[in-house]
């Protein structure tokens, strides 16, 4: 059973995504929150696996509540974005989510992308990616280049969503074989977490 709280401060969103995941029997919703801190509270009582967060809410917003989570180790944050929202893209990147995801996706994607965060994957929808194409600014060259063949496999293998575990049984590796793997590809590339692996791939650096 997955665990998870949703934070939006537009009550129709939050009815909406409660009805999504109550078609699912193997979802468990633990509360909602109409503001980052909030959505914050809510983890420390539960910690659930996934946090589901609006970028824009009163008092603290998505972002800064992902971020605390993160440093707390309290759950794994999925963002919900929308496109009018340029200046929130790229420090929602650098906060490391687990994914973005826009609000109006259909209800299957949505509980897929729940599915994916939950289980250690990263969860970037096609038109988020072309849209951080359009307002993130990437630094010249070739991020992967100095990669060993077996990283720059497992950097597509992140990209792809695949959590620790599924890259290890798909690669016959151990997990902490993966591990030391990634932690190589973010010392070697200069990232800070597995979300930028994945988007600095997705964008085409």
């Amino acid at each position: 059973m997955i665990t998870l709280i949703i934070a939006d401060d537009d009550p129709i969103i939050l009815q909406g995504l409660s009805m999504i995941i109550s078609s699912r029997n193997d979802l468990n919703l633990l509360g909602t929150a109409s503001c980052g801190k909030e959505a914050v509270a809510l983890c420390r009582a539960h910690h659930p696996d996934v946090a589901v967060l609006d970028i824009r809410m009163p008092q603290m917003n998505g972002i800064a509540a992902a971020e605390k989570i993160l440093e707390e180790h309290l759950s794994a944050p999925l963002l919900l974005t929308t496109f009018d929202e340029p200046d929130l893209i790229g420090e929602a990147l650098d906060v490391g989510a687990r994914g973005y995801i826009l609000k109006n996706s259909p209800s299957e994607r949505i509980l897929s992308a729940i599915v994916t965060v939950a289980e250690g994957g990263t969860v970037f929808a096609p038109d988020v990616i072309d849209y951080i194409r359009s307002v993130v600014r990437i630094p010249n060259g070739n991020t992967f280049e100095g990669l060993t063949s077996r990283e720059k496999e497992i950097v597509t293998l992140i990209a792809e969503g695949l959590s620790n575990a599924e890259i290890a049984g798909k690669l016959f590796l151990s997990n902490g074989t993966v591990r030391n793997h990634i932690s190589t590809i973010l010392e070697k590339t200069g990232l800070d977490h597995r979300t930028q692996i994945a988007v600095r791939y997705l964008v085409g650096s």
